[in-house]
């Protein structure tokens, strides 16, 4: 059985999410910002997903920074993006199996927490 969560340490919103997890020894953690995602692991979840905008996050400080929401986006350009800047990533992300959990939905969360344990 395959379990692993990115995250991001900083974020007191993952941190509490986590907390809520209560991930066992099983599940595997990366923390994004001291361990970056791989092209494979990136490409991994947007199989799982469906897509890469469904694992692109429109609510980091950069996105608008940078213009990209004045931009509209391809699949090849969130993929970039997120793979240049964890800040992109709708987190946290859960991966249990062949099922991923997207982002800090209260309903979302629930699920994870079935499916982990």
């Amino acid at each position: 059985m395959r379990k692993k969560v990115y995250h991001l340490g900083t974020c007191s919103t993952c941190v509490q999410i986590l907390k809520k997890l209560n991930p066992g020894p099983d599940v595997e953690l990366q923390d994004i910002k001291t361990q970056p995602m791989t092209e494979a692991q990136v490409d991994e979840m947007q199989r799982l997903a469906g897509s890469y905008e469904a694992l692109f996050s429109r609510i980091a400080l950069k996105y608008r920074s940078m213009g990209l929401n004045e931009m509209k986006l391809t699949e090849k350009e969130y993929r970039k993006y997120i793979l240049q800047e964890y800040t992109f990533l709708k987190r946290p992300v859960i991966i249990v199996n062949d099922k991923i959990f997207i982002g800090n939905s209260p309903k979302n969360v629930e699920a994870a927490k079935k499916a982990l344990h």
